[in-house]
């Protein structure tokens, strides 16, 4: 039997392609080893950014303006959404589609062959399983803890780079991300999103319990752990291809699940989308990796510092979306500029692919 569309893999990209895909009547057969799993991760994105047709029970809690610091706060003037995770995935609801426990292991363009053996049939087939991790691969990495029913007003912390969470001159730097979670629940979480190598999860937990200590946040030990450990280069843009796989994922700040929901009603109508921009951009975004594996770890501040200074329709451009090329340019043009000299050195050399400047450490990222 033939199917509209094969998807295999039912992350977050997958199943929302699948939702969209069974929401204009295509008949979908989804492959993922295990479809029945639950997400363990928390989802956040920019509020602009969600897709109008995302059920609002979805959302968790909502920040007006949170905050970034650098050397100095900046209050970023964007409205951010924490997604229920729970109720996430609950909302891409399935119902009429064929899903198959099993590994995809060959995908053709109108076939899918199963590790069973069975081969499927379809009019389409997406890639939507992710990417592997690699040795050499930049990864993203990062350890938090849910805190419940605390009784004192958390400032929500997009990234923070004060270096109160234990680590000398020198370290590998890692910021603390800080969002609520709904229910009186708040997320603190020490994070590297970007670094090749990363680093570690227990150097991360060390960090964050110190930080927690030094700021007087109580927690008991039992909380629950968010664990986060994932490739962000690897997938390119192009047809048959989606999420991360497909090049959907910021290389510079690990980010892909807002711009997979935002394409996804575009590609269960079969409109690929603007391919020639989004492989420019995904270059673009590499270069910018580059350049942020490259800065040394008391260099990383500063730069978040002038990243921040910018309009947010500039921040916007950079971290949103992946096939805004004239708003990427102008941004990234923008942010050179405005850096000391010393660092446009190193970011020139890093993008221009000198490796004796690079840093690969550096554990920093843009985030989303």
């Amino acid at each position: 039997m033939s199917a509209d569309i094969v998807i295999c893999g039912l992350g977050p990209a997958g199943r929302a392609l699948a939702h969209r895909c069974l929401a204009r009547g295509l008949s979908v057969t989804a492959v993922d080893p295990n479809p029945r799993r639950r997400w363990q991760a928390t989802y956040a994105a920019w509020t602009d950014e969600l897709p109008p047709w995302l059920d609002d029970a979805t959302v968790a809690a909502t920040v007006a303006e949170p905050i970034a610091y650098g050397a100095q706060a900046h209050a970023i003037p964007r409205s951010y959404t924490v997604l229920n995770t729970a109720r996430f995935q609950q909302s891409l609801d399935l119902t009429g589609a064929t899903v198959i426990a099993g590994r995809a292991s060959a995908l053709g363009r109108h076939t899918v062959t199963v590790d069973s053996g069975r081969v499927l049939r379809a009019g389409r087939v997406i890639d939507a399983r992710g990417l592997r991790r690699r040795p050499g691969r930049a990864e993203q990495t990062a350890y938090g803890i849910v805190v419940e029913h605390l009784d004192q007003d958390i400032p929500a912390l997009f990234m923070d780079w004060r270096s109160d969470n234990g680590t000398g001159p020198g370290a590998a730097r890692s910021f603390l991300y800080t969002i609520p979670l709904g229910g009186g629940s708040v997320l603190f979480e020490e994070t590297c999103l970007v670094g090749a190598p990363p680093i570690g999860l227990d150097e991360l937990a060390r960090r964050l319990r110190h930080r927690l200590r030094v700021r007087g946040i109580p927690w008991q030990g039992d909380e629950r752990v968010e664990r986060v450990r994932f490739p962000v280069v690897g997938g390119t843009p192009g047809a048959g291809r989606f999420g991360a796989a497909g090049g959907y994922m910021h290389p510079a700040t690990g980010y892909s699940v807002a711009a997979a929901l935002v394409a996804a009603d575009d590609i269960a109508a079969g409109r690929p989308g603007p391919r020639i921009t989004a492989h420019a951009v995904y270059r673009l975004r590499r270069a910018g990796l580059r350049a942020l594996l490259a800065l040394p770890p008391d260099e990383l501040p500063r730069f978040f510092d002038t990243f921040f200074d910018l309009d947010v329709d500039l921040q916007r451009a950079y971290i949103s979306g992946h096939s805004d090329l004239t708003g990427t340019v102008t941004a990234m043009t923008r942010l050179f500029a405005a850096l000391p000299g010393r660092t446009r050195a190193r970011l020139a050399a890093a993008t221009l692919h000198f490796p004796a400047l690079s840093h690969t450490r550096s554990g920093s990222v843009i985030m989303e």
